[in-house]
């Protein structure tokens, strides 16, 4: 299946915070859209890697995401190696987006910075040919590079480089974030408060696609960071 756009979160629940705003009008538009977690979350407070995976392709089937896959990377120590970066690359070969998505460069977590590094440069080098991998089923792939890799911006508040309009789409992608119940909602179970659980944070969720959607004379907006100049035909494609 060739996606449209790739969406990387070293965490479940990444992608939805970051960017689902985008990715659910984006396949209003008839676009395939994949997502691709690198870890299973297993180190966080609350829940565990088995329900954070059921609560992950609950948040897909809200989204509508055609494909969603976890690569099992440790949580918290997975490294910008070889290794890791070679199995990027066959993801980025099976699936040829034209767009990759991904952690921010610089965020709370120390994951998230890793993370977005490491798929920025995996997507570098699925273009050089003389990389050799191959497939689940032993076949040859052939050398891919998406044309773009952004990058969403999570917990710091970084200026964005340009923003996209998701009026319309804040209430699906609220959904889906509260899909991952063990995370964010705070009556779940026994396990302990957190950060992400207190209702500061939940209504940063709406604050932040409001403020960003004021800046553009919209309802609500994401923001994004690009690792090279944005360019547009002519000026009439720009809002």
């Amino acid at each position: 299946m060739k996606l449209d756009i790739l969406a990387f979160g070293a965490h479940p629940d990444d992608v939805e915070l970051g960017c689902a705003g985008t990715l659910a009008k984006e396949i209003s538009l008839g676009k395939k859209v994949g997502i691709i977690d690198l870890t299973q979350g297993e180190l966080g407070t609350r829940g565990s890697a088995e329900l954070r995976r059921k609560e992950a392709d609950e948040a897909a089937r809200i989204l509508q995401i055609s494909v969603r896959e976890n690569l099992c990377f440790a949580d918290g120590f997975f490294l910008n190696d070889k290794h890791h970066q070679l199995e990027i690359v066959k993801k980025l070969r099976k699936y040829r987006p034209e767009i990759v998505i991904c952690n921010p460069f610089d965020d709370r977590h120390i994951d998230h910075g890793k993370g977005g590094k490491l798929v920025s440069d995996a997507c570098f080098l699925s273009g050089l040919r003389r990389i050799e991998t191959t497939d689940e089923n032993g076949n040859s792939q052939e050398a891919w590079r998406p044309k773009v890799v952004y990058h969403y911006i999570q917990w710091k508040d970084l200026r964005p480089d340009f923003v996209v309009d998701i009026t319309g789409f804040l209430e699906k992608k609220i959904e889906a974030v509260y899909a991952y119940r063990s995370q964010f909602l705070p009556d779940e179970g026994n396990d302990p408060q957190t950060v992400i659980t207190s209702q500061n944070f939940q209504d940063s969720i709406k604050f932040r696609a409001q403020e960003l959607g004021m800046l553009i004379n919209r309802d609500y907006a994401e923001g994004f960071n690009v690792e090279r100049y944005v360019a547009v035909d002519n000026l009439s494609d720009l809002i």
